[in-house]
């Protein structure tokens, strides 16, 4: 039975052993990163708002009603109607049902005859609050606080996934750096044994033992830095990396990768035609944009602010049945119309004043916006270049030092060359080694920084 529960338990000890991938990382970043999560929560914050906007248009309903248990009148009245704001001119209509019983006065608006009155109306504006007011303007900006969500969510995605790139391939080039360390003190330890048998033979003095020994000393607190820069890059990339309950997972070292993917310049490199693509890729430059069609709305308003009040207004009211009032005709209908206007209005015309200089200023924004996004992928196209470049000396860097280790080590096998002369050898490979790590960890920096330039991880 027992050998049926470790068998059980094989594939997932395989699956733990897989070595780590970028997509791996990133697959987790997309469902499971705290931080990209709580930027999409804006998008349910916006839909949240505009449905807020939207409740200026709901329709209203009241019920009012009216006794007189004492006094001269002993009417009573019972009032019921509804209420709609309409999307354009900012127009209102209700229609409503009313009820008097008793005795009303001849002033008193809600005399009805015995059976009800049935009335509907409208209200128009036809200068000010007529093609935009502040209930509309609210919406219209709620709606493009919605769509403002999007930019800035994708900013967020790609501003983590270049983060989570550039820790991923630190952590890979921590955990190579730490094995090139281990293979280098490999290298002392073996031939300190070989050195100490020549030693008792007279072959080599025992000062070369000993300078051996400070080598491999010296060796382990490399792999002692190594490896505390590997526990740092793998704690650094459970942040990025997470389990199905959300919790870190710090990856081992028996997840890193054998080797660096391929290094390889992406397509278009170089191609002028693309920046204006990308520009129109970018989230900044929708999200400029999008604010200045907020301060649009709001300069609308402003100059709205500035016209004068015209309202009309249009009733009609049918009464049923007959009595007890004799004024009171079946159908009456009333039509109105109201002019109001502020001699100075300077609140208005100062709105108005501010946001044209807030057009101004997202105008100015928006053109630099444009030449912040040319300078940053041409600037990729150069890191990547360089990168590139200094990866292929580092690796032509480190055959030339590992074949100069080898014919020294041969060297030294024949006494034709003493111990300090391997050291330095072995002390320059060890250092090619490092540079090569760190060239390969540079280039995919690079590419990650390019990709985000370019808005590659938002085309899919």
């Amino acid at each position: 039975m027992r050998w049926l529960a470790l068998i059980a338990l094989l594939p997932a000890w395989l699956a733990a052993a897989e070595p780590l991938r970028l997509p791996e990382v990133l697959t987790s970043v997309k469902e499971r990163y705290p931080p990209l999560l709580i930027a999409m929560i804006e998008q349910d914050i916006a839909a949240g708002r505009l449905r807020q906007a939207d409740g200026a248009f709901d329709l209203g309903f009241a019920l009012r009603a009216g006794i007189t248990p004492k006094g001269y009148y002993d009417g009573d009245t019972a009032d019921v109607a509804l209420e709609q704001r309409l999307p354009f001119w900012g127009a209102n209509v209700f229609a409503g049902y009313r009820r008097s019983s008793g005795l009303l006065a001849d002033y008193d608006k809600d005399r009805t005859q015995r059976d009800g009155e049935f009335r509907a109306g409208l209200r128009f504006n036809l200068l000010r609050d007529g093609p935009i007011d502040r209930q509309r303007a609210e919406r219209l900006k709620a709606r493009l606080d919605l769509s403002l969500a999007d930019p800035f969510i994708e900013r967020q995605q790609l501003d983590i996934i270049r983060s989570a790139t550039r820790t991923y391939y630190n952590w890979a080039a921590a955990g190579h750096r730490e094995a090139v360390a281990r293979d280098q003190l490999k290298v002392a330890q073996d031939r300190a044994a070989a050195l100490t048998e020549q030693a008792k033979r007279g072959m080599v003095a025992p000062i070369v033992v000993t300078d051996n020994e400070r080598l491999i000393v010296s060796r382990q607190l490399l792999v002692t830095q190594a490896r505390r820069r590997f526990e740092a890059a793998s704690l650094e990339l459970s942040l990025f990396y997470r389990g199905p309950d959300d919790q870190p997972i710090t990856p081992g070292r028996d997840r890193l990768p054998a080797e660096m993917p391929a290094t390889e310049l992406p397509e278009r490199m170089g191609d002028v035609s693309l920046l204006e693509a990308v520009a129109e890729l970018r989230p900044e430059l929708r999200r400029v944009r999008l604010l200045k069609e907020k301060v649009e709305v709001d300069l609308r308003l402003a100059r709205n602010a500035t016209l004068p009040n015209l309202d009309l207004t249009f009733g009609i009211t049918r009464n049923q049945g007959g009595g007890p009032y004799n004024d009171l005709r079946p159908e009456e209908s009333r039509a109105g119309l109201e002019f109001r206007l502020p001699i100075q209005r300077n609140e208005a015309f100062g709105r108005t004043q501010v946001s044209e200089a807030e057009l101004r200023r997202l105008e100015q924004d928006l053109y630099f916006v444009r030449d912040r996004i040319r300078v940053e992928v041409k600037d990729g196209w150069s890191a990547l270049a360089a990168a590139h470049e200094l990866l292929g000396a580092a690796r032509r860097n480190v055959e030339l030092s590992d074949l100069l280790v080898k014919a020294e080590q041969k060297r030294f096998s024949q006494g034709a060359t003493d111990l300090l002369a391997l050291q330095i050898r072995e002390q320059a490979l060890l250092e090619a080694q490092f540079a090569e790590v760190t060239a390969q960890a540079d280039f995919f920096t690079a590419l990650a920084d390019y990709r985000a330039a370019i808005a590659a991880d938002l085309k899919k």
